[in-house]
């Protein structure tokens, strides 16, 4: 099985100039971020001292301002340009990462397929999530051939009705929105053809920025006069949950200054609101946490694998399932902030995860 991996990489130019190649730029700063020295810096990315301060130069000198302060006894810190070229390769990592995860794949497949005949392999359609990637690392670690696509999670399941797909990772809310949320599946799954692998339990709520200086406390404070949001895409289960919570409190989205600026995943979600782009978003605890936000939880939603009744006895989905089922799996979830494992891996009826529903 070959193994592709696709990285985000960017360039600056100004005028005629010659592109400045941000990767090495950017583990500098993030060296001198993490280091507080320049020469610390250098030793850390595995350059010398000299090669530091004339790649930092030749930047000051393009973009016409310095990007790191020096003092005597004080070391060295980034200035505001740096933070932003920091922040804003996170931001990209953040947007493009699950995107090019998904093309990896379909090149590790093509590849295969072309050179070999390839093995057979599990076709896993998802919403993007932190437990979804813990899995992967797994199966990719036992190297169990996987065909990753993330797509939102109605177009994951209708891909599993159409057999295009062997495991489709959706989401459901807990509680006062679940019957709705599952009603917008049922199109697709059915009780006599289906059943579901459970994944985590998660929770979704507003992301802000540290300290929360807008003082938002709920969904009411979105539509105030100078709060500023940023939304999922159309279609994501996290945007439909959204819409439904706010219909349930009679909130209008036209209401909601930047509704219709969306991202892609929770982490680019974080990203837009910790480079001061947005107040708050929708999301994940977990994607908070790891950019440094606040996080005011509102629902509980479970994660499960779609998948056929047919499939279940695959040698190959048998491997997924133990892995699924194992208790170092269940704690690498608990470990995901804001995620719960303790049902990971439990094989469910449609009717027993849905019951009354």
């Amino acid at each position: 099985m070959y193994r592709v991996k696709i990285k985000p990489h960017w360039e600056i130019s100004r005028d005629a100039e010659t592109p400045l190649d941000t990767a090495v730029l950017l583990a500098l700063l993030t060296a001198i971020q993490e280091t507080g020295s320049i020469a610390n810096a250098a030793k850390k990315i595995g350059g010398s001292y000299r090669h530091a301060w004339g790649l930092l130069r030749d930047a000051e000198r393009m973009f016409g301002h310095p990007l790191v302060e020096t003092g005597r006894g004080r070391g060295s810190h980034l200035l505001p340009l740096a933070e932003k070229l920091i922040w804003a390769d996170r931001r990209i990592a953040a947007r493009l990462s699950p995107t090019l995860e998904s093309l990896a794949s379909e090149l590790e497949g093509e590849l295969s397929k072309t050179i070999s005949c390839g093995p057979p392999m599990i076709r896993l359609n998802a919403s993007h999530g932190f437990a979804v990637a813990a899995l992967l690392n797994q199966l990719n670690e036992q190297r169990l051939p996987v065909e990753l696509r993330y797509r939102n999670s109605a177009d994951a399941v209708a891909a599993l009705a159409r057999q295009e797909c062997d495991l489709a990772g959706f989401h459901v809310p807990l509680g006062e929105f679940e019957e709705a949320s599952v009603a917008s599946y049922s199109r697709w799954l059915d009780k006599n053809k289906h059943c579901l692998i459970h994944l985590a339990i998660r929770n979704q709520g507003l992301m802000v920025a540290p300290g929360n200086p807008k003082n938002i406390a709920g969904l009411s404070d979105l539509s105030r006069p100078g709060v500023l949001f940023v939304n999922r895409q159309p279609g994501s289960g996290t945007r439909m949950l959204l819409e439904l919570m706010l219909s349930r409190q009679a909130l209008s989205p036209t209401a909601i200054e930047g509704f219709e600026t969306a991202e892609f995943t929770h982490s680019a979600i974080a990203a837009f609101i910790a480079s001061g782009m947005a107040d708050v978003g929708f999301g994940v605890q977990t994607a908070a946490q790891r950019f440094g936000l606040d996080f005011i939880p509102l629902v509980r939603e479970r994660y499960f694998f779609a998948v056929s009744n047919s499939a279940l006895n695959d040698p190959l989905m048998q491997q997924v399932i133990s892995i699924l089922q194992s208790a170092s799996f269940r704690e690498t979830v608990d470990q995901i902030s804001g995620y719960d494992g303790s049902a990971t891996g439990k094989i469910l009826s449609l009717t027993e995860a849905f019951a009354g529903h």
